[in-house]
């Protein structure tokens, strides 16, 4: 049963993470107008080496990167069509990996600032950086995945991609209205990909500028594993199937978090996968119940009916599901093929 389990958990994420090519993408002129907005960093280092980066114009003479781009750095170069202008003074939120760099004289037009908190799962968004030493700004798509309460903000997980390089670059609406700030990948071949709120930057803003040579501090993803946020700590055994680990980190998270959807949902998988199947069910409910649009919840609820005969419930999963997930609801389609094939 744990086989089939993994089976069936393990192909619909690998599904979802190449759904995102179906998706619409915002038109030309916008990703160009959007593209002027991003920048490229290049950093020197006291030892002599280099970093680069990217980074969003969000004030005039003020561009907004990750801190772990510009941590430890002699020097900071912001490239705007081609011509490098330094960085002079620094606004820093260490925690958060969020930097403001003052760039004096920098001609280059203003991102508009949008919301992440009110973003939506499976909101499509699309980021702009500079990845793997790319010449010209590079465009992912996707949707979003996850959104993980952390302090006065959201984390957001989406499925558009990103490389070494990008980090500091824009996460970006339908709109064109910046809503995040692209920061780090879990490792491994399925990786989540994660992005800082914007509205972290808008309070920057009105911080005070410090020297480039600030001391850095380690934002909270760099801590030690024990210290991460539970949203970061269940990747690994939801991945790996390690499920009585998932089980233990999911139910102190919800203890934590009771009202937090994402708890409930780790929760829900890790007793799917150890047959507590009663429990499953009711805490894929009250997700759904938090978040209506939660597409792996229904995923399984759908399934799990299914299985259990309820031919006509799970075909109402499937419905639901093609409002707003039609890769998700293909999924569901062809689990619900299977197993009839099986009884």
């Amino acid at each position: 049963m744990k086989k089939l389990c993994f089976t069936v958990l393990y192909s619909t994420l690998f599904y979802l993470g190449f759904a995102t090519s179906t998706l619409a993408a915002p038109t030309d002129a916008l990703v160009h107008e959007l593209d002027a907005q991003v920048l490229r960093v290049q950093v020197g280092l006291a030892n002599g080496g280099y970093g680069l980066g990217s980074a969003v114009v969000i004030a005039k003479d003020q561009v907004v990167t990750n801190c772990h781009v510009v941590a430890s750095a002699s020097s900071i170069v912001v490239i705007n069509n081609g011509m490098p202008l330094s960085a002079t003074a620094i606004k820093p939120d260490w925690r958060h990996d969020v930097c403001i760099l003052k760039v004096d004289g920098l001609d280059a037009p203003i991102a508009k600032i949008g919301s992440s908190k009110n973003l939506k799962y499976e909101q499509s968004v699309f980021t702009i950086g500079y990845p793997n030493f790319a010449a010209i700004p590079v465009s992912t798509f996707g949707v979003v995945k996850g959104l993980y309460p952390l302090d006065d903000s959201v984390i957001i997980r989406a499925s558009s991609t990103f490389g070494l390089g990008a980090s500091g670059g824009g996460v970006f609406d339908d709109d064109g209205n910046l809503v995040g700030v692209i920061t780090l990948k879990s490792p491994g071949k399925e990786a989540y990909y994660y992005n800082m709120p914007v509205e972290w930057v808008q309070a920057l803003l009105k911080k005070p500028e410090q020297v480039i040579s600030a001391k850095s501090e380690k934002p909270f993803w760099a801590a030690s594993y024990d210290k991460w946020p539970y949203f970061m700590q269940v990747v690994h055994p939801y991945l790996t199937e390690n499920w009585d680990s998932l089980l233990q980190i999911a139910n102190k998270w919800t203890k934590k978090e009771p009202n937090t959807a994402e708890a409930w949902y780790y929760l829900a998988a890790a007793e799917y996968a150890t047959n507590d199947i009663q429990k499953a069910e009711a805490h894929l409910q009250k997700v759904v119940a938090m978040n209506h649009q939660h597409s792996q919840a229904i995923f399984y609820l759908g399934l799990m009916a299914e299985k259990s005969g309820k031919h006509s419930l799970a075909l109402t999963k499937v419905a639901l599901l093609n409002n707003f997930d039609e890769a998700t609801a293909s999924q569901l389609k062809l689990e619900m093929k299977t197993t009839e094939a099986q009884r």
